[in-house]
């Protein structure tokens, strides 16, 4: 019971700040309302862990904690590949303005 407590805690904690990024328009509204479901569904799940169990069995996982493992690894992947696909992005504008200076500095020269 201690544990729900806390991590009740530190999820409010989690949406307070992700509001304040908000605010502060450090995020966008798409990753507001994207990061306010998830730590609203995270709570929810945390205050009644029964809901894993119920889902589990609906889509034939034999137990809700191998439920939120599974969503978890799923949701880590696409996290690591949505940030795998901006990095290379980032890297090819950097490729790109590197060029541009080049041209530059070459027909400056």
């Amino acid at each position: 019971m201690l544990i729900q407590y806390l991590l009740l805690i530190i999820i409010v904690f989690i949406l307070l700040q992700t509001a304040r990024k908000f605010k502060a328009r450090k995020i966008s509204l798409r990753e507001f309302l994207f990061w306010t479901i998830f730590w609203l569904m995270v709570f929810a799940v945390v205050l009644l862990p029964q809901i894993t169990s119920f889902l589990a069995e609906k889509l034939g996982v034999g137990r809700g904690a191998d439920l939120v493992v599974y969503a978890s690894l799923i949701f880590v992947f696409y996290m690591i590949f949505r940030l795998f696909v901006r990095q290379e992005k980032v890297e090819r504008d950097i490729g790109k303005i590197v060029e541009e200076i080049a041209k530059k500095d070459k027909d400056n020269s």
